[in-house]
């Protein structure tokens, strides 16, 4: 049966902060490079039937430096969340500024940017294509950030998109989605590699 191998990049200096990054295109820091080396020795001599990426800078540049470089395809339903007046601020900032001491992206409206459940469409289209370039049995690597790879594999277990809210994704982690029988499960959750 197919597999779907979630990849989230590496550290970068918002998300390392907690700042909400998703249209800003900015690099891993040297921690995140680090840790993209540590998934290429994980990753050595595996064979993906196909690799997709973000567009987002972070995501490409975990991705060649794992050695599947020459290989992705940009997938532009893998973008992150657009937070809209949000990116670049933390939770707390974000709290603080609007007076809700209870804020949360899955809950709260998002003010010129995406719902969860558009992110939810975008995560099923990922998955029907994923899927598609599986064929019988084929894994499939995707690169890409936290709030998108979370309502992915929420998606994938047929829960809403919000249901992401329940996954926690660490940085330069891998995730492992698959089938027991013909049931979408979650095979491996958020595995993070040390130095």
């Amino acid at each position: 049966m197919a597999e779907l191998w979630l990849i989230r990049h590496g550290e970068t200096e918002w998300s390392l902060s907690g700042a909400h990054t998703s249209r800003t295109d900015i690099s891993l820091t040297d921690h995140g490079r680090v840790r993209a080396e540590e998934l290429k020795a994980y990753l050595k001599g595996k064979t993906f039937a196909a690799v997709f990426t973000s567009p987002m800078q972070r995501a490409r540049e975990t991705c060649k430096i794992a050695g599947y470089g020459d290989v992705a395809v940009v997938d532009e339903g893998l973008r992150e969340w657009d937070y809209g007046i949000f990116e670049g601020k933390t939770t707390k900032e974000i709290r603080a500024e609007s007076g809700n001491p209870a804020w949360s992206v899955w809950i709260d409206p998002i003010t010129d940017g995406e719902t969860a459940e558009h992110v939810g469409e975008r995560a099923d289209g990922v998955i029907a294509r994923s899927l598609a370039a599986a064929g019988d049995g084929g894994t499939v690597a995707l690169f890409a950030h936290a709030h998108i790879l979370r309502i992915l594999a929420a998606r994938w277990i047929g829960l809403p998109a919000t249901g992401g809210s329940l996954l926690a994704l660490g940085t330069g982690s891998l995730s492992v989605l698959g089938f027991e029988r013909e049931t979408h499960v979650i095979k491996s959750w958020n595995r993070e590699f040390e130095e």
